[in-house]
């Protein structure tokens, strides 16, 4: 019995040096506060984007929750405002997956709000399909959407300076290429529709996301406006969100004991959105709370240079 209880006290050790050293992650302790600020957070009906919405709100920023689904967006600001104790938490429809309906989404927004001080891509798929406008719907959404509403909001954003464009990325970047002839001729960053295919589209748009950010920050060198991507954890909504059910019931004990919750794979956004002194390392990419190293293909400049301009060519037609 002895033997027992020693087996399973190392077993509880060692599940919580693993938790604590590598899933639980680093949490943001900004103390800063947002009363009279105005911050963009799309997919925030759920998952990471709803929490960083939620601390947003907690710190008396005005909330505009980007979402597709009006119904789970309006249920999510419902809860928000309640948690938060903040009324200035909205909803403005926005679908990634159709350019006209980003256009729509920035127009009205620009009409109807003075301020942007904090814009936050967050929202992203893993899946097959295809998006309104014919694009592979990782790429479309992942990246194309977020490029051009960053783009159509960025004279918004510099005439509030100092503000913050924070896009959440993945770790997996490292494993994604782009094959520029291939996103001519198919419109996507995969030959193909399989679930190798669709993972391997998901790591290409974060990819994207990284040299979308290093490409932002050298464009608007010597402006307020600063820009950021990051890792945001293991995350157990998130990663499950995309599986077949019997993928989730083998991979549902794992997560639930190792993976983060959605207010801990928030604490990386957070920190690019409101950490004091990180100004001069617009461009950067974060994980953990802290400045990381990205894939090698995610320093090249001329890479991110060129997808800027073939990206500019899709979206601004």
């Amino acid at each position: 019995m002895s033997a027992l209880l020693y087996v399973a006290a190392g077993a509880v050790s060692l599940y919580v040096i693993v938790y604590y050293a590598v899933f639980r992650g680093a949490g943001c302790v900004s103390s800063v506060k947002l009363k009279g600020k105005t911050a963009i957070v799309t997919g925030s009906n759920t998952g990471i984007g709803k929490a960083t919405a939620l601390d947003l709100a907690k710190r008396g920023a005005r909330v505009i929750l980007a979402c597709r689904n009006k119904e789970k967006a309006e249920a999510a600001c419902f809860d928000i405002r309640r948690e938060s104790g903040n009324n200035d938490v909205v909803f403005m429809q926005l679908d990634l997956a159709s350019l006209k309906s980003v256009s729509s989404f920035a127009e009205t927004f620009l009409k109807t709000e003075p301020r942007l001080d904090i814009l936050i891509n967050n929202a992203g798929v893993m899946g097959p399909g295809r998006t309104e406008d014919g694009f592979g719907l990782a790429l479309g959404v992942n990246h194309l959407g977020h490029f051009l509403l960053t783009n159509l909001l960025l004279e918004r954003l510099q005439q509030c300076g100092p503000s913050r464009v924070i896009t959440v990325a993945a770790l997996l970047h490292r494993f994604g290429k782009i094959d520029f002839p291939l996103l001519a001729s198919k419109k996507d960053l995969v030959s193909g529709q399989s679930t190798w295919h669709n993972f391997q589209a998901y790591c290409s748009s974060k990819l994207c996301n990284v040299l979308f950010t290093r490409e932002l920050a050298n464009r608007l060198e010597g402006t307020s406006v600063t820009c950021y991507s990051l890792h945001p954890g293991v995350i157990y909504t998130e990663i499950c969100r995309s599986l077949s059910p019997w993928q989730q019931l083998l991979i549902m004990p794992f997560a639930k004991l190792f993976f983060m919750d959605p207010e801990g794979g928030s604490q990386t956004t957070l920190y690019c959105a409101l950490q004091e002194g990180i100004e001069p390392l617009s461009g950067r990419y974060f994980s953990n709370c802290a400045l990381q190293q990205v894939g090698a293909k995610g320093r090249d400049d001329a890479l991110a240079k060129k997808l800027w301009e073939v990206s500019e060519r899709l979206t601004f037609h």
